[in-house]
């Protein structure tokens, strides 16, 4: 940080939108005036993040390319209860200690831990130990504080909830790729599956994952069936090396202006600006986009910027119009035990749509083709859901 506590950019957030945020801007304006404003004690918290290489353009896989810890270039697969299936697409995994580590080596002295912000403003940023950052520009970056955020007062939504551990184990457990989605588990609070990244011989990421009414994440529930899943299939867990837990809005309907309301002219990201796949509720593809959006604009002063990120972000809003659809069908068509059928259908669609959907690409043929032939939910039940959903 400057001795001047001036600068031509603040970012407000530290986790995967405004880490990356920040490194698409100093690579494309190195000699830009740059601080990176994060509340906890490192960049990017407690996550694992994972992509598709269909996911991501060149352009953005250069971005991610240095923090890419695991890669599987024999693609994955996914399990149902009556069908299982393995696509060739790879698949790639970034851990928050290898993006800590690259954007503090690439961004010396522009990175601030461990400090929280009191005021975002258009023109600076009060922290929360009373000392003030002025800027230029100013992009707030902060994700949701969680179910009960503010922002997502006037939003409609399912939630996407889940713990995973990294587990050492006894002895290797076989596994040459992930399993992207094991849905043969027992259904349980809506659909139910288990993700599985092998990371090493006897390294496993294991979590437990669901798709729910509701956004009580019971912890220690969780835990245990992370571990039946170990012992059914002979695992012996020697230790636990990392845990996570997260839950997810899986937006249903609202007004973008509810979720942005136009009264507030500071610019966002990430998720605070409604920048994630509608379905997965996962981030980093629309992360990566928007960074490099950004990165290129001619102008980065704070009026500029508000109006450029808004108009992004609605657009991407407005192109989730059909995922949200496919949420409320989702969420309030299909009987929570039963919602694994919508997935094992999907899955048995081309890869390449998959892939397209995945990246939030889907053509109109695809929309057609993903919603045509014997519907996986009643007809009424699914009337009736589209019927009564907030647009």
């Amino acid at each position: 940080m400057n001795g001047h506590n001036t600068y031509d950019l603040a970012i407000v957030g530290g986790g995967l939108a405004g880490a990356l945020l920040a490194l698409a801007v100093h690579e494309a304006r190195p000699g830009i005036r740059l601080a990176l404003i994060e509340a906890g004690a490192q960049l990017g918290g407690n996550h694992v993040w994972s992509f598709f290489d269909s996911d991501i353009d060149a352009a953005g896989r250069e971005l991610l390319a240095p923090m890419v810890g695991y890669r599987w270039e024999a693609g994955h697969e996914v399990r149902f209860p009556g069908f299982g299936r393995a696509l060739s697409s790879p698949y790639n995994s970034i851990t928050n200690a290898s993006l800590d580590a690259h954007v503090h080596a690439m961004l010396d002295g522009a990175v601030l831990c461990g400090v929280g912000a009191r005021d975002v403003r258009a023109d600076g940023v009060t922290l929360a130990d009373g000392r003030t950052i002025h800027a230029r520009g100013v992009i707030d970056a902060r994700g949701f504080a969680g179910p009960d955020d503010p922002l997502l007062a006037g939003i409609e939504a399912g939630w996407q909830k889940f713990v995973g551990q990294s587990l050492r184990l006894a002895a290797p457990h076989g596994l040459t790729r992930p399993i992207i989605m094991d849905a043969s588990v027992e259904q349980i609070d809506g659909y139910r599956f288990v993700y599985v990244l092998p990371l090493g011989a006897r390294d496993i990421f294991v979590e437990d994952t669901y798709y729910s009414d509701d956004a009580v994440l019971d912890v220690a529930a969780l835990e245990g069936r992370i571990a039946d899943y170990a012992a059914d299939r002979g695992w012996q867990v020697a230790e636990l090396l990392h845990q996570e837990t997260g839950v997810l809005p899986v937006v249903i309907g609202g007004a973008f202006d509810a979720l942005w309301p136009r009264a507030d002219k500071v610019a966002r990201a990430g998720v605070r600006a409604g920048l994630f796949h509608p379905v997965t509720g996962y981030s980093l593809a629309e992360a990566v986009r928007f960074a490099l959006h950004v990165a290129h604009l001619p102008d980065l002063s704070s009026a500029a910027l508000a109006r450029a990120s808004r108009a992004y972000a609605r657009r991407h809003w407005r192109g989730g119009g059909y995922y949200r659809l496919l949420d409320t069908l989702l969420f309030r068509a299909a009987l929570p035990e039963q919602r694994y059928r919508i997935f094992e259908r999907f899955y048995r669609l081309s890869e390449k749509l998959i892939g397209r959907f995945y990246a939030g690409r889907s053509s109109h043929y695809d929309r057609i083709r993903i919603l045509c032939g014997r519907p996986p939910v009643p007809i009424r039940a699914a009337m009736h859901a589209l019927s009564n959903r907030k647009h």
